[in-house]
């Protein structure tokens, strides 16, 4: 009897442990990671992600954002997702061009004329196909953020006409077509890491660079820069990718939660981007920059000087893979 009843005791117990443990269980935690500043609109995406997976996945998964670089250049972030060390990521999509040649027509310069062809693009098959190349690469694509319409900024002159922009050194993604379209229009590009061109602006290494106006903003470059031309000669989505090796360590369930997540997250991340390219203007401005913004004339010869490019590249990423996108451009301007 004495036995029966010390077993007895014992199976409470541990009935007692495995409820107090699966109700006291540590959440999951997802490191997702981006080069942008805290309180950019790609990082308040970022947290509006965080916020949705753990709503919807009951605390079990949290996800940790680690914005500024913190965790590495997007090169560094690209290996270490491959690896299966970081869960997520969120970079240009044309960075992926160095693993599948097709994203690099996401860098064409000139190709998306506003917002709302770029959602109809990225949202619909183009996007998604794009996305499927990157799981043979150890990666799994789930949406788009926007980083939005890139712009020059330098340190030497006001840029009026595409004439001004020859001789300038200016920073690019280190990627070939960006290479090839700063040389296009006679200036001198220099392939450097985001997290290293605060440093080379301020040390006056590079004159310039070029970027969407949240992160001339959030990168504080308006400190080492003085003049601001919008261009718009380039968008850039940003893809929010997964390390596969996690991905397929999931249930189906957490599965669904980061994919929905993702979605909802690209939309709000868009509504911000988007509301606040006005009042960032004006903050620049207010800081000191001189704003201008280049004639539709000059940059009639901007695209002009693009063609050439435009043709090497789509040569290297496949003519079908740009002819694709282009039919769905087309589809939008009808």
């Amino acid at each position: 009897m004495l036995n029966k009843r010390t077993l007895c005791k014992a199976m409470v117990a541990v009935a007692a442990v495995g409820v107090w443990g699966g109700v006291h269980a540590q959440p999951r935690v997802i490191k997702f990671a981006n080069q942008n500043a805290k309180g950019h609109p790609i990082v308040q995406g970022m947290d509006k992600f965080a916020e949705l997976v753990e709503q919807k996945s009951g605390g079990r998964l949290k996800v940790q954002v680690f914005p500024g670089g913190a965790l590495g250049s997007d090169q560094a972030n690209v290996s270490a997702l491959q690896g299966g060390t970081l869960e997520m990521a969120s970079m240009n999509s044309g960075i992926f061009a160095s693993i599948v040649k097709e994203f690099a027509v996401y860098d064409f310069p000139f190709m998306f004329g506003n917002p709302r062809e770029a959602d109809a693009v990225l949202d619909g098959p183009f996007g998604k196909q794009l996305h499927a190349k990157l799981e043979d690469k150890g990666l799994v694509g789930l949406a788009y953020y926007e980083l939005g319409f890139r712009h020059i900024t330098n340190n030497r002159r006001p840029i009026t006409k595409v004439e001004d922009i020859a001789g300038l050194k200016l920073r690019v993604i280190p990627n070939p077509i960006n290479v090839d379209w700063v040389s296009a229009l006679g200036a001198n590009p220099t392939p450097l890491p985001f997290p290293e061109l605060y440093a080379a602006l301020e040390q006056r290494a590079v004159d310039g660079q070029e970027n969407p106006v949240a992160t001339i903003w959030g990168a504080k470059f308006h400190e080492v820069q003085k003049y601001l031309t919008l261009t718009y000669h380039q968008y850039n989505p940003q893809s929010v990718v997964v390390s596969k090796k996690f991905w397929d360590s999931l249930s189906a369930d957490d599965r669904r939660i980061l994919q929905e997540a993702a979605l909802e997250s690209a939309k709000f991340q868009r509504q911000q981007a988007r509301a606040s390219v006005d009042s960032t203007l004006d903050n620049l401005k207010k800081a000191g920059m001189q704003v201008n913004e280049l004639p539709a004339a000059e940059v009639a010869k901007m695209r002009e000087r693009m063609k050439p490019v435009i043709a090497k590249h789509t040569a290297a990423v496949g003519e079908a893979t740009v002819a694709a996108l282009q039919a769905e451009l087309d589809k939008q301007r009808k």
